[in-house]
């Protein structure tokens, strides 16, 4: 049965984020909310972590798995940036959106797609996604959580827990959702191709 936290949107209370962080430390596979729907995140080293996101979505062994980043710094590590990739992902950062880059010799290579050695790589804008990735102090392996069927990500915390009580460890919840996946920008051939049209406003990169 997986644990409950009920966390403030606004004011991350520490002890509670701190609970989070633990279990992620300790293997723990989380539902947690984004401004753009809820994902499923474990820490980047956890492999039984990545196959039980891979099992609960029924992806492919080529899905780009995203990794979370609290700054922009922090993403600079994970991904081979060009001055016009640079300037453009800085500008929409934090936001709704995930963007697909060559991956550095810091991102496990399970993790990178088995073709194009590339990533996803995000920055939300959230007060307690900030919150829980300084107190983690390293990237969060994540997915969003979009079921088997359906095209939209889930909502709210208690429908989370309900679907997925048996398969995930915890589940957070921290105000309201926005319903829509991010927008996702593959820059991995040099250039802008927008893959997926979600949250973020597509038409900067277009």
């Amino acid at each position: 049965m997986a644990r409950f936290f009920d966390i403030h949107p606004v004011d991350p209370q520490p002890r509670l984020v701190a609970q989070v962080v633990a279990m992620l430390r300790d293997g723990a596979l989380i539902a947690y909310p984004t401004d753009s729907g809820y994902a499923l995140g474990c820490q980047m080293g956890q492999h039984d972590g990545t196959e039980r996101i891979r099992q609960i979505r029924h992806l492919s062994p080529g899905h780009h798995f995203t990794l979370v980043c609290a700054d922009f710094a922090q993403l600079g590590q994970l991904v081979i940036l060009d001055n016009s990739a640079f300037r453009a992902i800085k500008s929409s950062t934090p936001g709704p959106y995930t963007f697909v880059l060559p991956a550095t010799s810091e991102v496990p290579r399970r993790l990178a797609h088995p073709k194009k050695r590339t990533v996803g790589v995000r920055i939300p804008d959230s007060r307690f996604v900030q919150a829980l990735l300084r107190e983690l102090s390293e990237p969060l392996l994540s997915s969003t959580l979009i079921l088997p069927g359906a095209e939209q990500p889930l909502t709210d915390g208690w429908q989370v827990k309900e679907e997925l009580d048996h398969v995930v460890d915890a589940v957070v919840e921290a105000g309201e959702v926005v319903a829509e996946p991010t927008t996702v920008v593959d820059y991995s051939d040099g250039y802008p191709q927008v893959v997926r049209a979600g949250a973020g406003d597509p038409s900067r990169f277009e």
